[in-house]
């Protein structure tokens, strides 16, 4: 089957309101169905540690953070939270921490060879930062098969601008590097930045575009706890949606998360209103509940996704779970990453 797109979005597109959005999220829609059918990924997500070397703005992890209890998870917790407790639907796990060396080595790695042991079916993503090339290797042989690593915000003038992590440059290295070495990688960036001018934030685009992906997201800005950004405004819904129905369009075969933020930002429908935009991966989240306020990306008081929310969600905009992980999806149908303007 054949999938191209010349599509790019303009700024009109992200600020469409009323009809033309509906309109808009409708092609999403219809080119999400033309690939994926009526099928969404549900991934289950544990938070094993907050510890992390960087300082980015915006996220209330950061190192000069000293308020926050920090925390890695044992392999008790693990395994009792993970193995014991996933449900059925899940077929993707995405293990994250914050940019923590130390965790990746002890608890990472092994819980990644338990669970190909235990549960040789379900797909593995990590989310673990920018790590030496040896221990990337190292979490693919032990069956990682999926590297999220966004690159936050573009351009790198506003990168910078906002302390994201090492540099743009070595970022950009990692990213590129972990897609020519075998690994599928889902990137993205947030929306809403205070004082990200329309002209940088169109850059995001044009980044997303120009990088060996298999997935995208977009995140509304939150202000976080304990960050400098703290009492600043929070991101607009609309343009994350329409950014999400974008990305979408830009490339069918990418993966698009319904991001757990927007039932933060949109209280009342965020999850379903992402679905409609063309999403088709929903996270369920099983870091233990003692801790979990402490995975402190923005807020303490978090949208938290269970398997009935995530269901319920499902029912109101017609999609089912997804029979297969992420992987095996594209070994099965012979697809991989798309070029910059088509996937075959």
């Amino acid at each position: 089957m054949e999938c191209k797109s010349n599509f790019f979005p303009t700024l009109d597109d992200l600020r469409l309101e009323g009809t033309a959005q509906e309109e808009f999220h409708e092609k999403a829609r219809s080119t999400r169905a033309s690939i994926f059918s009526d099928r969404v990924f549900i991934r289950a997500v544990v938070e094993v540690s907050n510890y992390c070397r960087e300082n980015c703005h915006y996220c209330g992890m950061r190192r000069d953070n000293r308020a926050l209890d920090r925390f890695r998870l044992s392999s008790e917790e693990l395994t009792r939270n993970v193995l014991e407790s996933i449900p059925d639907s899940v077929t993707d796990l995405d293990i994250q921490a914050g940019e923590d060396p130390k965790g990746t080595r002890e608890l990472v790695l092994p819980l990644i060879q338990h669970i190909k042991r235990e549960k040789p079916r379900l797909g593995i993503t990590v989310c673990l930062g920018c790590l030496d090339y040896q221990i990337y290797d190292e979490l693919k042989s032990a069956g990682a098969e999926i590297y999220i690593m966004k690159y936050e915000v573009a351009p790198e003038a506003a990168y910078k601008r906002f302390g994201a992590p090492v540099t743009w440059s070595e970022r950009m290295k990692h990213i590129r590097w972990l897609s020519d070495n075998g690994w599928r990688v889902s990137s993205g960036f947030i929306s809403g930045l205070p004082g990200h001018t329309d002209e940088e934030y169109m850059e995001n685009f044009k980044v997303a575009q120009n990088l060996k992906l298999h997935g995208c997201s977009v995140s509304p800005f939150i202000p976080g706890e304990s960050t400098p950004l703290a009492d600043q405004k929070m991101g607009s819904v609309t343009r994350v949606l329409n950014s999400m129905a974008a990305l979408r369009l830009m490339h069918p075969l990418w993966v698009v998360p319904a991001v757990s933020a927007l039932s933060i930002t949109d209280a009342s429908e965020g999850y379903v209103r992402g679905l409609n935009a063309g999403a088709n991966l929903v996270t369920i989240n099983l870091t233990p509940p003692d801790v979990r306020a402490n995975y402190l990306l923005y807020k303490r008081d978090r949208s938290i996704m269970t398997e009935e929310k995530i269901f319920r969600a499902l029912d109101q905009t017609g999609l089912v779970p997804s029979l297969v992980s992420q992987s095996q999806f594209w070994a099965d149908s012979h697809r991989e990453a798309p070029s910059v303007t088509s996937c075959s």
